[in-house]
């Protein structure tokens, strides 16, 4: 478990193999609940490579001290990804 915002990671071990690793990550909100978007791939089994970037908007929640992964939304393609970066500029731009 993570004591502060910026321990947490999207980077995953089993059995001594990194299968998801982070690239990057923003960190959208601190506090008792705290929201951080990762930019990561996971690997594949078979081959041993790693695929496509992903991203995951994870919220944490600290609970005796120690930050708590609570929700997660992944989003799986950046086709995806663009497809809801473009209805957030029109909803922003609608609200502006």
């Amino acid at each position: 478990m993570s004591k502060t915002v910026e321990e947490l990671s999207a980077n995953f071990e089993q059995d001594g193999v990194l299968v998801v690793k982070e690239l990057d990550r923003v960190v959208l909100t601190k506090g008792a609940w705290a929201t951080v978007v990762f930019k990561y791939q996971d690997r594949d089994r078979k081959t041993g490579e790693y695929g496509a970037p992903k991203i995951s908007l994870r919220r944490y929640r600290k609970m005796s001290g120690e930050y708590r992964q609570q929700n997660k939304f992944t989003i799986s393609s950046m086709k995806q990804a663009a497809q809801l970066r473009d209805l957030l500029d029109d909803w922003l731009a609608q609200d502006a």
